[in-house]
């Protein structure tokens, strides 16, 4: 039992080393967790968001779906077709990701998650 909590506290004489490592494992574990897939995340939001052309289906991050109308000149905001001839100027940030992705799924595949 005694060399047992030594493991944990860390022995006098190597001057707490063992928790040392322990703290370096535990931010190891934070980042490929927590920090890593995030990243990840917004890499792709933002390749997503810069390919995004005239024609391309979306929905915005409040719900609202429509057809790319036109990609505006200061390349930050589009105008979105929510229905033939009404038009929207919204910001790019605004769209979603995983929704626009999950609409334009071919019908075969979302009817095989059924």
């Amino acid at each position: 039992m005694l060399q047992f909590s030594y493991l944990l506290m860390g022995d006098p004489k190597n001057g707490g080393s063992v928790q040392l490592l322990m703290m370096g494992a535990i931010m190891l574990v934070f980042w490929l967790f927590m920090i890593l897939p995030q990243a990840k995340k917004a890499k792709l939001q933002k390749t997503f968001i810069n390919d995004l052309k005239k024609g391309d289906r979306i929905v915005t991050i409040a719900g609202i779906h429509g057809t790319i109308y036109k990609v505006n000149d200061d390349n930050t905001t589009i105008q979105l077709e929510v229905n033939p001839g009404s038009y929207i100027k919204i910001e790019k940030s605004a769209i979603s990701l995983e929704w626009s992705q999950a609409l334009n799924k071919p019908a075969a595949v979302v009817a095989e998650t059924k």
